[in-house]
């Protein structure tokens, strides 16, 4: 008589107990009719009225918790579905007419959590932020401090780090219900603005993520975009905000972006400017096309001085008067005005950065890379580094080369 093998029987149950398990492969489903996709979210301070009047809260018992910002006023813009365009063939009319393509909630809570929770309060679905892609913050709650409110999206394993969070000079809410005529999701016009930007060389590609990077850097402080809304629901990328720590302490104008750029190097070169021709009153407008940057850290009696080299290149996009031929002397003339214009517009912007004690281009990460013993013994902290970069010794040295003037003047 055969004799039964108990072990035989034992791994054939595990094994059908193991197959079964792959059987349940959609249990967790959820399908993207019954989440509520959260396209852009704009944080502002909350309003006097509105702080008085809170009585939206749904998650905090007893005394509110104390933080820097206040009481905050956050507004979403959440998709509604089957009204978003899919291609190309789907575009129709902007923002202004037509069928509304998001739906803009809005709660106060004392952290974005509990804003949070409050608005969905008022949603069927659950709030899903895998399809975030724009966060606006308001000047006011910028200068405040942005550390809490980092904290919040740094922790949401939703939000991507490719994100883009801005700094507006208004109200983030008005942002938020801003109804463009171009597109019809208002997130994607803000976008494209950026897309362009990037494309264009009119911006650096700073996103969010990078925006922590270099916030918790003990040698280099956060940038962001810095819009503001015209009358007639226009969005104007107006400059950079930039911080010190978690705090916002300035913003440029559009050009200083470029500047910004330059003495980073980041490439594609976009900016334009004009210059007056000699013992005249007629300009022509140089575009740049090229730019290139090397930074350098030496010791002069102990303490660091950064040396930054800056090469420009581009073309002579537009004459303002025929009645001059462009000849070499007249481009040589030319090159030493911008390279002189050049050269003071980048120290006015790094004295600015000086005074607000805000290292926006890492110069602190060249010392500390390059002079580590330094700044072990001298620096240590970030803090440190602030009170340091105030007083920083920075040689600038510009070359600009025209490389093309146009056939008409050849």
């Amino acid at each position: 008589m055969r004799s039964r093998n108990p072990l035989k029987y034992v791994l054939l149950y595990l094994s059908l107990v193991l197959i079964a398990t792959l059987l349940n492969g959609c249990w967790d489903r959820r399908e993207i009719e019954e989440r509520a996709l959260v396209l852009g979210i704009g944080i502002d301070t909350a309003k006097p009225a509105e702080t008085q009047s809170n009585k939206d809260q749904s998650t905090l018992l007893g005394n509110a918790p104390l933080t820097s910002t206040g009481l905050l006023h956050v507004t979403v813009q959440i998709a509604v579905p089957g009204r978003i365009p899919l291609g190309p063939g789907e575009g129709g009319t902007g923002g202004g007419g037509g069928t509304k393509t998001v739906w803009v909630l809005d709660a106060e809570g004392h952290t974005v959590e509990d804003a949070l929770n409050n608005i969905q309060q008022k949603v069927a679905h659950p709030l899903f932020f895998g399809h975030l892609r724009v966060i606006v913050l308001s000047e006011a709650i910028a200068k405040k401090g942005v550390d809490n409110i980092n904290e919040y999206f740094r922790r949401n394993p939703e939000v991507r780090r490719m994100n883009w969070m801005f700094v507006c000079k208004n109200r983030a809410e008005d942002i938020m219900r801003v109804s463009p005529e171009l597109e019809r999701v208002p997130t994607i016009y803000l976008l494209n603005i950026m897309d362009e930007s990037l494309r264009m060389g009119k911006f650096p590609n700073d996103f969010i993520g990078l925006f922590w990077s270099a916030s918790s850097s003990k040698g280099q402080e956060g940038i962001l975009p810095y819009i503001e809304l015209s009358p007639g629901s226009t969005i104007n990328l107006s400059g950079l905000a930039y911080f010190r720590s978690e705090h916002l302490v300035g913003t440029t104008n559009s050009l200083e972006i470029t500047l910004f750029m330059g003495i980073r190097g980041i490439h594609q070169a976009g900016a334009q400017a004009y210059v007056k021709i000699p013992q005249t009153s007629e300009y022509i407008m140089f575009g740049t096309k090229y730019r290139n940057s090397h930074i350098k850290v030496i010791m002069v009696n102990g303490k660091p001085e950064i040396r930054v080299k800056i090469a420009l290149e581009g073309n002579i996009l537009e004459k303002s008067t025929d009645k001059f031929t462009l000849n070499d002397d007249l481009i040589k003339k030319f090159e030493q005005q911008l390279k002189e214009d050049a050269q003071k517009s980048y120290e006015e912007l790094i004295k600015k950065t000086q005074q607000k004690q805000s290292d926006i281009f890492g110069f602190g990460e060249y010392v500390r890379a390059k002079e580590p013993a330094y700044w072990d013994r001298e620096i240590k902290t970030k803090e440190a580094w602030q009170k340091e970069y105030q007083n920083l010794s920075v040689q600038m040295e510009v070359k600009v080369h025209i490389r093309r003037v146009g056939m008409k003047s050849q």
